[in-house]
């Protein structure tokens, strides 16, 4: 989640309101996840990598195979730049651990649908995605602390002068090879790596581009009425 440039999305206000704010995006987010794994077509390649790891090591839960891997993307951001790095950083690990929370919850919450036939998973993917870009757009409109993995993304491109859009894709690549390895070498097969894969990584970035223009639209909706109000 890059914050740069989103300047009229972020809420530069109340404090309290923002983390109210961060709280119900990090909850939509992991919900969205959640209905993903739910659909069973295929999941993000973060989700794809930890998923994974939960049936090679199964008394582990997906939370807390996310949250290992925020601590590895902390590690490495040290790592990358540690002239740049501050102990402030180390406050990204309480979203991290509200996240691996909040994750395991909703993923015990939605062990209740199993879906048959392929549409009704398609539908539910769509709608898990929306969910899961919505909870992404909440967090950056908030403008508080960036995850590990985002802050590592963040530190790669201030260190190469690389486009922050190329590190993400390589990043993802990275991590959607990393879960295709695995699940080869150790379950045989890789596993929740499919079509639906590909429509995350496509229907995510649209969906967060939906919301901006819409939250634009909401914005200039309101300026002009409160010009009509105080001429």
């Amino acid at each position: 989640m890059q914050h740069d440039s989103n300047t009229g999305v972020v809420d530069n206000g109340n404090k309290v309101r923002r983390w109210i704010t961060y709280v119900a995006g990090i909850y939509i987010l992991t919900l969205g996840l959640s209905l993903a794994v739910r659909a069973g077509i295929g999941i993000s390649p973060q989700s794809s990598l930890t998923r994974t790891m939960t049936l090679v090591l199964p008394p582990l839960t997906q939370g807390n195979f996310n949250l290992i891997l925020e601590v590895i993307m902390l590690i490495a951001t040290f790592l990358v730049s540690p002239k740049r790095f501050r102990a402030a950083n180390l406050l990204a690990m309480i979203p991290a651990l509200i996240l691996a929370l909040l994750l395991d919850f909703n993923l015990s919450l939605t062990t209740w649908i199993h879906l048959g036939a392929y549409p009704p998973k398609l539908v539910l993917l769509f709608f898990a995605d929306a969910m899961l870009a919505f909870g992404l757009f909440l967090m950056i409109r908030a403008n508080l602390v960036l995850m590990p993995i985002d802050m590592f993304v963040n530190t790669l491109q201030q260190k190469t002068g690389w486009k922050w859009g190329n590190i993400k894709t390589a990043f993802d690549c990275t991590l959607l090879a990393l879960s295709a390895t695995i699940g080869l070498i150790c379950l045989g097969a890789p596993h929740f790596i499919r079509e639906g894969t590909i429509i995350n990584a496509i229907l995510v970035g649209q969906y967060i581009k939906l919301y901006f223009h819409l939250h634009g639209k909401y914005t200039a909706r309101k300026s002009r009425a409160r010009a009509v109000v105080n001429p």
